[in-house]
């Protein structure tokens, strides 16, 4: 079990039972109202606020978004890549990476100079682009490989408290 659920409750930086149980609520649908999260925790509209904002606050909760189905907004290439960058440009180029709109996620990685990015892309073109333009042509990169998803068995839902 994650040391951050482990802590005594008396710690306000960490989880207790109902910080735990309103995470997991929003987790199976962050638009569910405080009336109804109260009503099942046997707690007020305001109290279940109340509990919210301080998740928020905390940095326990980031933010709400919306998942969409990439298939039906037109981005159907779901592209991975393991990218080795020179230390002295990882910086610039993982932040460059982060800001292009067809960019979901870009992370740092074990190993030396690592960066993880994943891409969803229109078409086969977009993707040739997206490399020869976003990764091959820039001054600092390596090495790329790549990989295409073919099919999704779960990729959300967050870590469970």
């Amino acid at each position: 079990m994650n040391e951050i659920f482990c802590k005594p409750e008396s710690d306000k930086r960490f989880l207790d039972d109902i910080d735990r149980r309103i995470i997991e609520m929003l987790l199976e649908n962050s638009r569910m109202s405080y009336v109804d999260m109260g009503r099942e925790l046997g707690m007020t509209r305001v109290a279940v606020s109340e509990r919210v904002k301080a998740l928020q606050d905390r940095g326990v909760i980031e933010g709400f978004t919306v998942t969409l189905n990439l298939q039906k907004i037109g981005k159907p290439i779901s592209a991975f890549f393991s990218i080795d960058v020179e230390t002295y440009s990882f910086d610039a180029i993982a932040t460059n990476l982060a800001e292009d709109p067809n960019v979901v996620s870009v992370y740092q990685m074990t190993g030396p100079s690592t960066l993880h990015v994943h891409a969803v892309l229109e078409d086969m073109g977009a993707l040739e682009k997206f490399i020869s333009e976003r990764l091959y042509s820039v001054k600092g990169i390596k090495t790329v490989e790549s990989q295409i998803l073919l099919r999704r068995f779960k990729s959300r839902g967050g870590v469970r408290p």
